[in-house]
């Protein structure tokens, strides 16, 4: 067994320690064409919570402008009692039984099969659900991807990718590959190019001496010309010039309007510039690439996972840890309530054991 005090066991830690939290501070305004990062700093004001650096405060006054999903009960400070169950979580979960059963050699069609055991399909969304119906009706990849699915290019394939990051360290090319065949089950283009970065991202966070070394390294595994390394190689244009974080989001925004607020495109964007502006502080990075807008739960719970890679799990402040009380919700059948540190020496032990 590998224990979590081992730098690596730390580092896997991190990454499923900030994947989580950076989701439950997400998950209260993840609606993205309602919750505008105008509208969330204004919420943030009226309860004096900025600069933001716990999760989200209980609202101050019900109103229509600043209503929250419903689950926000269970995600906001002082009320968090373990993890909420969220689709941004069960993938990894998921992810890890799927290595587990099937070894790093696993082929598309066992996603699929994973998915149809061990996932209720009303907690499935926007591509994924497409591509279950698809299953459940006997089409084979990789026409379970295209066949009556608008969603191929949307953001579910990206946060389906940690898990092959987490067991692939310092191996982004291994990690892009392995992210690749679970996204092709789904996803097409830019949807599938997002799944490879983000594995690629958090698995070159376990060596790269920076974030910004990691985010280079990353773009090295998709195609240049493809519209996501265009608006990732932006941002970081945009942060070379000093561009503050406020106006190299109203850029990125103008430049990638109409693609809606679950593509792909902006919502890296929204991470890139988190990751980059947070410049390696857990608390900033998750904070930031929330207040950013479009999917915040899904955004938050990436950028939490580089960073929780980058720094550690021993390292992430307690006001992010302790809340969870090592404890996750999940509709992964088996995986309800399940400890996170066991999770990640699960995944650890992966890692571990991956071919060189």
């Amino acid at each position: 067994m590998t224990p979590v005090g081992t730098e690596l066991g730390d580092r896997v830690l991190g990454g499923w320690l900030g994947r989580i939290a950076g989701n439950m501070l997400g998950k209260p305004v993840e609606q993205g064409d309602h919750w505008t990062r105008e509208r969330i700093d204004r919420y943030l004001r009226q309860a004096a919570a900025l600069p933001l650096t716990d999760y989200l405060p209980a609202p101050v006054t019900e109103s229509a402008e600043f209503a929250l999903r419903p689950e926000w009960r269970q995600c906001v400070r002082g009320r968090i009692h373990g993890s909420c169950r969220d689709d941004d979580v069960d993938y990894a979960i998921l992810g890890l039984h799927l290595l587990e059963t099937h070894g790093f050699g696993f082929s598309t069609e066992q996603v699929g099969e994973l998915w149809l055991l061990r996932l209720p399909y009303l907690q499935t969304f926007t591509a994924e659900r497409a591509t279950y119906r698809n299953l459940a009706n006997g089409i084979k990849p990789p026409l379970t991807a295209t066949y009556d699915n608008p969603y191929q290019e949307w953001i579910g394939a990206l946060i389906r990718a940690d898990v092959y990051g987490w067991t692939s360290p310092g191996a982004p090319r291994r990690a892009a590959s392995l992210a690749r065949r679970d996204a092709v089950l789904s996803h097409t283009g830019n949807g599938v190019y997002g799944a490879m970065w983000a594995a690629a991202l958090i698995s070159a966070a376990f060596t790269a001496p920076t974030v910004r070394h990691a985010l280079d390294t990353a773009l090295t595994v998709i195609p240049a010309s493809s519209r996501l390394a265009r608006i990732v190689r932006r941002v970081l244009t945009l942060h070379e010039t000093r561009m503050t974080w406020e106006d190299t989001l109203t850029t990125v925004a103008e430049e990638t309007a109409g693609l809606g607020w679950i593509h792909t495109v902006p919502n890296a964007a929204v991470l890139t510039a988190g990751l980059l502006y947070g410049d390696g502080d857990f608390t900033r990075t998750i904070t930031l690439t929330v207040r950013g807008g479009l999917d915040t739960d899904s955004n938050g719970a990436t950028a939490g996972s580089v960073a929780g890679v980058l720094c550690g799990g021993a390292a992430i402040p307690g006001q992010w840890r302790d809340p969870l009380e090592d404890t996750v919700r999940s509709a992964v059948f088996g995986f309800d309530r399940a400890r996170i540190s066991e999770l990640a020496e699960r995944t650890a032990r992966l890692a571990e054991a991956a071919p060189g």
